[in-house]
């Protein structure tokens, strides 16, 4: 079972983040179409599946948040990409829009680094 929510959770991933990226470069030309109802449920839905599949593994090697530090690390990365994905769409002004895109990213990009790694980059080992 290991290897199949190791593949649902990658294909989460690169699902919200393809959704991100989209939804972004739309909200910049095409606003209205963003309004349609698939993508006002489609983020929520795949973010639910992303972060069910990372529980699904997690009970699956019996490797928890506050016990490993680099899951911590990686849980914490992916809270702030959800939250900042959600902001960059809802920020009042375009430059706040792009900051939390941006900053969503970047979170993206510690949340990978310490998910290859296995070793958190801010938080101690012990």
């Amino acid at each position: 079972m290991y290897m199949a929510y190791k593949h649902i959770h990658l294909l989460m991933v690169v699902l919200s983040v393809s959704f991100l990226l989209i939804r972004f470069a739309m909200s910049l030309k095409l606003a209205a179409l963003l309004q349609h109802k698939f993508f006002k449920i489609a983020p929520h839905v795949i973010d639910t599946l992303l972060l069910l599949s990372a529980v699904m593994l997690m009970l699956t090697l019996q490797q928890y948040p506050f016990v490993n530090a680099w899951l911590t690390e990686k849980f914490i990365a992916v809270l702030a990409y959800i939250a900042l994905a959600v902001m960059a769409f809802r920020g009042r002004t375009a430059f706040i829009r792009w900051l939390c895109f941006l900053g969503a990213l970047g979170w993206l990009g510690l949340a990978l680094r310490v998910a290859i790694s296995k070793q958190p980059v801010f938080l101690p080992l012990a």
